[in-house]
């Protein structure tokens, strides 16, 4: 069974910091790609950070870099999202993904390449 499970979401105020955490088992624990992606409503979903896990290369959506940074911990089966210098624009409904591969002439930020997702966490930066 594949699962990506996401604690970690929560209120924070302006300039603060969050941490995401995602679980990953059954086929998206061999993912090449893993990503973070944010949707808020009435928008298409938004990549914000993805990895290609074979080589742990990593790539930012510009809204985020210099502020968020992605990592996996393969040992432990885990995706991270950390979130410094939050703006109250970073309010969205927040998930991880995992995706086998990434076809040919597609980026990571594509959320229709990814086969698996979690079920989604809220961060809300507000005063």
């Amino acid at each position: 069974q594949v699962q990506l499970m996401e604690p970690g979401g929560g209120s924070v105020q302006p300039g603060g910091s969050l941490r995401l955490s995602c679980a990953t088992s059954g086929a998206a624990n061999s993912a090449e790609y893993m990503g973070w992606f944010r949707q808020v409503p009435g928008k298409e979903r938004e990549g914000v950070a993805g990895i290609y896990t074979r080589i742990t290369s990593t790539d930012y959506a510009d809204s985020v870099k210099g502020r968020f940074y992605i990592s996996r911990d393969k040992a432990k089966n885990t995706l991270h999202l950390q979130m410094n210098s939050l703006r109250p624009d970073d309010t969205a409904m927040y998930y991880c993904a995992a995706a086998p591969y990434l076809p040919y002439g597609r980026r990571w930020s594509d959320h229709n390449v990814y086969s698996y997702w979690g079920q989604g966490t809220q961060v809300t930066v507000s005063s």
